[in-house]
């Protein structure tokens, strides 16, 4: 087993339209960057090389957290350095926590000689994602895990995570730089729904799940439709119904707000089209006088992973 590892931990989207907190998706780019390194001193330490000011005590950082989960289920004394450069800014919508805690237990694993299973690192890195959320979730941490697309079918009584293949896409998504909390975002949240929106949402969610099986765009299209959430949500997020209006005239398939926001994604066919829909994307917010950071990528397939180093 290596003393060290490298590992590159992606951006995910969550909720993709009708999906809330059940589905998600691995991007290629951005994705944080954390380096671990065995110790025969117990405990955990942990430096940041970014500029975000995060924690480096691991009771309070999200990686920490996630660490010390699953080292309760080590019998062996075991120590680690984590160094963390963040590639994924927090507060962005695309899964910044969920990047650390899911990079930090994978490399974690293979320091171990993979003794857990995929399922059992999404159990330990929703622990860091608690930390920064309030709750244990996994929308964000399956697909940083597991790659793809994924559905979070369970949490309780046990973690049931269904991971299928996508197709074929390119993603391009629009962070403005404007503060939404997630509090904030659940708030407006709500709390019954006609049972006439809800059959709609439900077919919806059947619709995306069967459009990414059978890679139909067209269906995915369709079925990106949220009738719940981002209703509630849009007056949170200024610019956000043009922005879909000039994405989907550039040629998007579809999509809408990432996460709680306030990124918006917007999935496509081909990386020409995509970069059509960033450019989109950030007129929107340029006219608004916003300032924004546009990301275009295809989907991700692997999930956190071990690379060579740098």
């Amino acid at each position: 087993m290596p003393d060290s590892v490298l590992v590159h931990s992606p951006a995910t989207l969550s909720n993709l339209g009708c999906g809330f907190d059940v589905f998600g998706l691995s991007l290629a780019a951005p994705y944080d960057t954390i380096r671990l390194t065995r110790s025969a001193e117990p405990g955990i330490r942990i430096r940041h090389h970014d500029p975000y000011n995060l924690p480096t005590d691991p009771l309070h950082n999200v990686a920490g957290v996630a660490l010390l989960a699953l080292l309760k289920q080590v019998p062996e004394a075991v120590g680690f350095d984590m160094e963390i450069t963040k590639g994924i800014k927090p507060g962005s919508g695309v899964g910044s926590s969920a990047a650390s805690a899911a990079g930090a237990v994978v490399a974690a694993n293979a320091l171990l000689g993979n003794r857990f299973s995929k399922m059992q690192l999404v159990d330990f890195a929703m622990e860091g994602e608690a930390v920064a959320s309030g709750a244990r979730h996994a929308d964000n941490i399956a697909p940083a895990i597991f790659g793809g697309f994924t559905v979070v079918r369970a949490l309780e009584p046990a973690i049931d995570i269904i991971a299928l293949p996508a197709p074929p896409l390119w993603v391009a998504v629009v962070h403005p730089q404007i503060e939404l909390k997630t509090s904030d975002s659940r708030k407006v949240l709500p709390a019954t729904v006609p049972l006439g929106l809800a059959v709609r949402q439900w077919a919806n969610v059947a619709g995306l799940t069967a459009g990414f099986m059978m890679a139909d765009y067209d269906l995915i299209g369709r079925s990106l439709d949220d009738y719940i959430v981002e209703p509630a949500r849009l007056p949170l997020i200024p610019g956000l119904a043009e922005a879909r209006t000039r994405a989907l005239a550039a040629g998007a398939i579809g999509g809408g707000i990432s996460g709680s926001g306030p990124s918006i994604f917007m999935l496509n066919r081909t990386e020409a089209t995509a970069q059509d829909v960033g450019a989109a994307l950030g007129s929107v917010f340029a006219e608004l006088q916003i300032e924004c950071n546009v990301y275009v990528g295809p989907v991700g397939t692997t999930g956190a992973r071990v690379v060579a180093e740098e």
